[in-house]
């Protein structure tokens, strides 16, 4: 007889639900994991040690993203030993590291939310640390593993990765990956911060675009203990595909026509002058123009030049069309 799996849904049990609509969470930590199960008891036992040192309210929220071990066991009996402080969101299926920090986000309550990886590579003892740096008046605190202790099939791809964003994004981080962050709650609230795919690395990049000011701090990096990473050379190209689409987003979005303009205009001219260069080889040498190929080499710069151009004008129309007031600025404070 197959037996039928009951649906949990840890995340409306009585006992996450806050007893007053006043009540005040200072720090949460969204932690998402993904077949952790010896890691996240031992990541709790610490995370708990050293916020119970600064004596501030918390929550610790794991996000279980499709786990096919007992991970999701382990988080019940956290849950039931510890049940309000430690809340639990089960996925049905594996969705990404985006979407698990995007549902940490949304049940979080802190004044102040952490995002750190389940792998007991990010220490808690470097909490204070973050926590003294946003007192000085930074929104987004984003960690940089140094000395990084990964192999050099991570560290490597990881140093041009990073080299390619500070280049392409002006903002200078050692460490965009880094997954130990600290955010002040208008930056995980702001309506116009859309994650979505992988953009969770980019979160700094959006951020700085959005007017949030954003720091780095270096940060102890332990070895992995257990499990496996999930970084690999598909992660690697998907972000050098996503680092393309948020360099257009915080650079292009609001004027498109600004970047297919002048591709379309330089690419169009260049046509023109190798078929002008074509013709005048014709006039005064006397070459055959159909055993040229710069002349269909032109041709196709031509076409291309005109269709970046329209392009750009069909980005222009959706743009006037999609235009909202409240994403064209980011408010920090008003006085009325």
């Amino acid at each position: 007889m197959q037996q039928t799996e009951m649906p949990v849904k840890i995340t409306e049990s009585a006992s996450l639900i806050p007893t007053s609509s006043s009540q005040e969470i200072a720090l949460s930590f969204v932690v998402p994991v993904m077949n952790e199960q010896q890691s996240v008891r031992i990541l709790f036992e610490k995370l708990s040690a050293q916020i119970e040192q600064l004596g501030k309210s918390y929550e610790v929220i794991f996000v279980d993203d499709g786990s096919t071990d007992n991970t999701f066991e382990e988080l019940r009996k956290l849950h039931s030993e510890y049940s309000g402080i430690v809340r639990v969101v089960r996925f049905r299926r594996n969705f990404g590291k985006t979407p698990a920090l995007v549902a940490g986000f949304e049940h979080s309550r802190g004044n102040v939310v952490f995002t750190m990886d389940g792998d007991l590579q990010d220490d808690p003892e470097e909490i204070p640390n973050f926590l003294a740096k946003l007192d000085e008046g930074y929104d987004l605190v984003t960690g940089w593993k140094f000395p990084r202790l990964d192999p050099i099939s991570k560290t490597f791809p990881s140093r041009i990765f990073n080299g390619l964003v500070n280049l392409m994004t002006g903002i200078r981080l050692h460490d965009i990956n880094n997954g130990f962050k600290a955010y002040r709650r208008e930056v995980i609230e702001d309506p116009h911060l859309k994650l979505y795919g992988d953009f969770h690395r980019f979160v700094p990049v959006m951020a700085h675009w959005r007017g949030y000011r954003v720091a780095e701090i270096k940060v102890r990096h332990h070895p992995r203990k257990f499990g496996s990473s999930k970084f690999g050379a598909r992660r690697f190209a998907r972000g050098l595909i996503d680092l393309l689409n948020v360099l257009f987003l915080t650079t292009f979005l609001r004027t498109p026509l600004r970047l297919f303009g002048p591709l379309g205009f330089w690419t169009l001219l260049f046509g023109i002058l190798i078929d002008a260069f074509v013709v005048v080889r014709k006039i005064f040498f006397n070459q055959a123009i159909h055993d040229q190929p710069l002349l269909f080499v032109g041709i196709l710069l031509m076409i291309f030049g005109v269709q970046f151009i329209l392009t750009g004008l069909q980005s222009e129309m959706i743009r006037h069309y999609a235009f909202q007031r409240g994403e064209e600025y980011s408010i920090k404070q008003e006085l009325d």
